[in-house]
């Protein structure tokens, strides 16, 4: 999945450091993030790129310093957000959409582009006070926003949902969307809502997606998943009883049940719910 980076090491511990010439930029526009490709691997600018394209005499000059955020760090390389809206890169530089950190290699650095967007997110976000409306400041400490005058916290904004394989014997239930860019084979999902344990979500997004009841819930694994900020948790479940399905043609544009070996899905490195499909139809689980 596309967390799964070994041999090399996440590490989001909170380290405010100013910035070396040779640390990373990740630098959004919406949904898209500016980076080169070269034959083999996604780049992303240095700021010692950025000093150069920009004018800045001396990187680390309160004076004409870039206004930067420190996100996290990938073995020894440091990325940053950096968010002037005038920021000039250079040429070989392009604006993609992050869905392209879907499949692009190097792993880890997709995993740092998408992962940045889930905090460049939050961070717009978050700007003024949701209580007062006054500015907030990031704390020292912590990737914490605070408002010193009424003194409400902000913490990164993280979405409980489960991925969710009903299965029948040989059989797995596969879905496609309703109305979104992502036309592939899927599973059902959902997110878990208001005083509702993980194991009550998976009953009901079956219930009222399908109309099918569910037993013997089974959890299998979970993933950060950032295109949504989202931790998703993956079950299996047994179908419990009728097998007519009843579609939610708002939620999705199709249900099928398919046998094993008929399962219309090939591998994938990025999502949960691929691994989960393959496991199924090869016979794993």
């Amino acid at each position: 999945m596309i967390q799964d980076i070994a041999p090399h090491r996440f590490d989001n511990t909170y380290r405010p450091t100013a910035p070396e010439p040779n640390s990373f930029v990740l630098h959004y526009e919406g949904q898209e993030c500016w980076m080169k490709r070269t034959e083999e691997e996604i780049v992303f600018p240095t700021f010692a790129e950025l000093r150069e394209k920009n004018g800045r005499k001396d990187l680390m000059s309160g004076e004409i310093a870039f206004a930067w955020t420190y996100l996290f760090s990938i073995d020894e390389e440091r990325y940053y957000l950096v968010e002037e809206p005038d920021l000039e890169l250079p040429p070989e530089y392009r604006k993609e959409n992050v869905q392209v950190f879907r499949d692009a290699d190097p792993q880890y650095r997709a995993f740092a582009g998408i992962t940045g967007h889930q905090l460049f997110h939050w961070y717009r976000k978050h700007h003024y006070c949701g209580q007062c409306g006054s500015q907030t400041k990031q704390d020292k400490k912590e990737r914490m926003l605070y408002c010193e005058n009424c003194g409400n916290m902000e913490f990164p904004k993280i979405c409980p949902a489960v991925i969710i394989a009903v299965t029948d014997g040989n059989r797995l239930l596969l879905s496609k969307y309703a109305g979104r860019i992502y036309k592939k084979y899927a599973l059902l999902a959902g997110y878990t809502e208001i005083g509702e344990t993980i194991e009550e979500t998976v009953r009901r997004e079956v219930l009222e997606e399908v109309g099918l009841k569910v037993k013997n819930i089974r959890y299998y694994k979970s993933q950060p998943w950032a295109f949504s900020e989202t931790e998703l948790m993956g079950f299996y479940c047994d179908l419990d009883g009728e097998d007519s399905i009843r579609l939610d043609q708002e939620e999705l544009s199709m249900a099928e049940w398919f046998e094993r070996e008929e399962i219309p899905v090939t591998p994938l490195r990025d999502s949960l719910t691929n691994e989960m499909i393959m496991q199924f139809k090869n016979g794993v689980v």
